[in-house]
C-alpha cells in the first residue's frame, strides 16, 4: 500500500526489550482493503505484534483514521488514511507461528472453496483469531497455509462453538458479505441443546444486549434495556422428556454470546455453557458424555447481489451426536422403567380378583 509519509523512528528506550521499533506509519486504504475492520488492518501491518497489543494501541487512541480516534470494529473505507504509532515488533527469530498441528487441523477443516470464499467446519475449542490469552487462531493458521492470499474473516464464532465459518479470499467479497450482514441478507442457523422441555413453540426473542460489561476483567453479556438490538428465532427440533430440548436458532442480529444469553433469558440455558449455563444441568450432561458446549453453526446461506444463491451446511460433530443418542437411550429406559410398575400393579389387581383372573370354564 502506498505510504503517505514515514517519520523517523523514535530512539529505543534503554528499558525496552530487544526488537525492531517501527516508525510512525501512514497508510491509505486500497480498494482491496476497504471493508476490513480496523483491528484486522493494523494486525496485518504489524504482523509481529500480539493482538492484545494491537487492541491496546487502538483503544488508547494512538491509531487514527482520517485524523480521528476509531474503535477496533471500525470498518475502513476506500482512501481512508490510517496512522499507526511506533510499536516494537519481535525480530524474525522471535516472531511466532501457529503450531504445525493447528495449521494441519485447520487445513483439514476446509469443506468448500471457490475464487471468493473458503468455508470451514470449525472445530470447537479453537478461537477464530488470536487475542486475549490465545496466540493464534483459525485466521492465523490459514494465513500460514496460504501466505500469498489476502484472507479475512467474514464473521466470527465463539471459541467453543463449532460449525460453518466463512473466510473471504478477496476484498470485494468481504465488502459484499459485510453489506449482507448489515442488511440482514445473511442467514445463519445454529443447533443448540437447551435445558428442560422447551414449551414456547417457535419463539422470536427480541431482547437488547449489553456487550460491554466486564466482570473480573472478563466480558459478560446481559439483557439490558439500553443494550444493542438483538433478535434470535428459536424453533424446537427434538424433545428429550423433561431433561432437554434440541432447538434450531436463526440469528437476525449477530451480537457476542447472543444465543447463549437469549437462551438463558428464556429459562433454558445451553448445555455445557460454563458462563451462562446451569451447573446441575451441565453436570447431568457431562454424565452423558458432553465435554463441551452444545452449540453448532450448522448452516449459512445468502444470495450474491450479482445473482446466484450460496448455501452450505455441516452436520453435528460426532461428539454432539453421541450425546443425543445417549439422551434418546436414557429417555427409552425411563419409559421402560415407568411401564414396569404399572404392569405389576395390573397383574396384582388381577390376582386379587378371581373373576378376572380365572379362565372361562366350558359347560
Amino acid at each position: 500500500m502506498p505510504y503517505v509519509k514515514i517519520d523517523l523512528p523514535a530512539p529505543l528506550a534503554p528499558q525496552e526489550s530487544p526488537g525492531i521499533r517501527t516508525a510512525v506509519q501512514h497508510f491509505e486504504v486500497s480498494e482491496d482493503e476497504a471493508g476490513q475492520r480496523l483491528d484486522n488492518y493494523v494486525q496485518k501491518r504489524l504482523g509481529g505484534v500480539p493482538r492484545s497489543r494491537v487492541y491496546r494501541v487502538i483503544r488508547k487512541g494512538e491509531v487514527r483514521v482520517n485524523g480521528k480516534r476509531a474503535g477496533p470494529e471500525t470498518r475502513l473505507a476506500l482512501l481512508d488514511k490510517v496512522r499507526i504509532p511506533p510499536v516494537r515488533i519481535a525480530p524474525p527469530a522471535e516472531a511466532g507461528r501457529p503450531a504445525a498441528g493447528l495449521a494441519e487441523r485447520i487445513g483439514k477443516a476446509i469443506i468448500y472453496e471457490d475464487d471468493k470464499l473458503l468455508v470451514l467446519d470449525k472445530p470447537a475449542g479453537i478461537a477464530v483469531h488470536g487475542g486475549s490469552g490465545v496466540s493464534f487462531g483459525v485466521i492465523e493458521a490459514l494465513r500460514t497455509l496460504r501466505p500469498d492470499e489476502s484472507l479475512e474473516l467474514v464473521h466470527r464464532l465463539d471459541r467453543d462453538t463449532s460449525g460453518c465459518l466463512l473466510i473471504a479470499r478477496r476484498g470485494s467479497a468481504l465488502r459484499t458479505l459485510h453489506g449482507l450482514l448489515r442488511e440482514e441478507g445473511f442467514e445463519k442457523r445454529y443447533l443448540a441443546l437447551l435445558k428442560g422441555p422447551w414449551d414456547l413453540g417457535a419463539k422470536r426473542i427480541d431482547a437488547p444486549l449489553r456487550t460491554d460489561t466486564r466482570v473480573g476483567g472478563e466480558r459478560t453479556v446481559r439483557v439490558a434495556p439500553g443494550g444493542k438490538a438483538s433478535v434470535s428465532a428459536f424453533r424446537p427440533v427434538q424433545f428429550f422428556g423433561k431433561t432437554a430440548t434440541l432447538v434450531e436458532v436463526m440469528l437476525e442480529t449477530g451480537r457476542t454470546h447472543q444465543i447463549r444469553v437469549h437462551a438463558q433469558h428464556a429459562g433454558h440455558p445451553v448445555a455445557g455453557d460454563e458462563k451462562y449455563g446451569d451447573s446441575a444441568f451441565n453436570e447431568a450432561m457431562r454424565a452423558l458424555g458432553l465435554k463441551r458446549m452444545f452449540l453448532h453453526a450448522h448452516s449459512v446461506s445468502f444470495n450474491w447481489p450479482q445473482g446466484g444463491q450460496f448455501s452450505v451446511n455441516t452436520p453435528l460433530p460426532p461428539e454432539l451426536a453421541a450425546v443425543l443418542d445417549a439422551l434418546t437411550a436414557s429417555k427409552r429406559r425411563s419409559r421402560t422403567t415407568a411401564r414396569a410398575p404399572a404392569a405389576g400393579a395390573r397383574a396384582a389387581k388381577a390376582r386379587g380378583n378371581p373373576r378376572r383372573a380365572a379362565p372361562a370354564r366350558a359347560r
